[in-house]
């Protein structure tokens, strides 16, 4: 018996054995994780799968490449690969529309996905969302150029936190642990070599698609991200016409970690909004 949280269901989506979380009950809601080294979907969104879990149905996918997914053999990445996946997930699960939630890197998946594919999806939530293009962060080359050791996940965890207490040195060792997986460290550095601006562009969508999107849509930044920029959130509420942008304050990259009570509360309601 499997007693890795990590490690759920698996399926083929797009051609690669997909591990995800599948989880309740009613409209579907399709979580898409972030880009930190070893990072998985449980890994990401553990403090939120139970309670969203509670009213809605939430899956929550490994994407190509990160956790316990396929690799694929080409060791290729790119924003229409992951596109694909997350495409073929909806398919394999039979997912005609879904609610979307996107952190990070997955927001700009979900923001790029949304434009390709505007009638698989219901509403749209963006939480600290790359998509635009913006001027590489140190905070983020730092996360993309992560070379394993528990001193430098410490220090990127304690990045992506407003408060450095949430960081504690067991943490710290199990992503570690995590990033150091046979396979893992080699496919995520793969993603984003130096020099990593070019990344940034790779995974932004034309703002005048951006603002096309016609789907009720919720921002949501921590003011003191210093990973990627408020001004990021800023930018992509002004685009999208039907977006509201919501702030947390004394609250870095973790939004869901950090506020998770809040992050929890506001999106379920704003997602129960969109039940016919």
């Amino acid at each position: 018996m499997n007693d890795n949280p990590e490690i759920g269901k698996s399926l083929q989506a797009a051609g690669l054995t997909t591990n995800y979380h599948d989880l309740g009950n009613g409209a579907p809601v399709v979580l898409v994780h972030g880009s930190g080294p070893g990072v998985s979907a449980w890994a990401n969104w553990r403090t939120v799968l139970p309670v969203l879990g509670e009213n809605f149905r939430v899956v929550a996918p490994d994407m190509a490449g990160f956790g316990y997914s396929e690799r694929p053999a080409d060791g290729v990445y790119s924003l229409g690969r992951w596109c694909a996946h997350l495409l073929g997930l909806f398919d394999a699960l039979g997912l005609t529309r879904a609610h979307l939630i996107g952190n990070s890197f997955g927001g700009a998946l979900c923001l790029a996905f949304t434009i390709a594919h505007p009638e698989r999806v219901e509403r749209l939530v963006l939480m600290g969302s790359v998509g635009l293009d913006f001027p590489l962060t140190p905070g983020l080359d730092q996360v993309w150029g992560y070379q394993p050791s528990v001193a430098a996940m410490r220090g990127l965890m304690e990045l992506f936190a407003y408060d450095p207490g949430l960081v504690s040195d067991e943490l710290a060792a199990l992503r570690h642990k995590a990033s150091i997986r046979p396979g893992v460290q080699e496919a995520y550095s793969a993603m984003f070599p130096a020099p990593r601006q070019r990344w940034v562009a790779a995974m932004a969508s034309r703002e005048e698609d951006i603002a096309a999107i016609g789907h009720e849509t919720l921002v949501i930044h921590g003011r003191d991200d210093k990973v990627i920029p408020l001004d990021c959130g800023q930018r992509l509420n002004r685009l999208i016409k039907r977006s509201d942008l919501h702030v947390f304050g004394r609250c870095g990259h973790w939004a869901q970690i950090e506020k998770s009570t809040d992050f929890c509360r506001l999106t379920s309601h704003f997602l129960a909004e969109g039940l016919s």
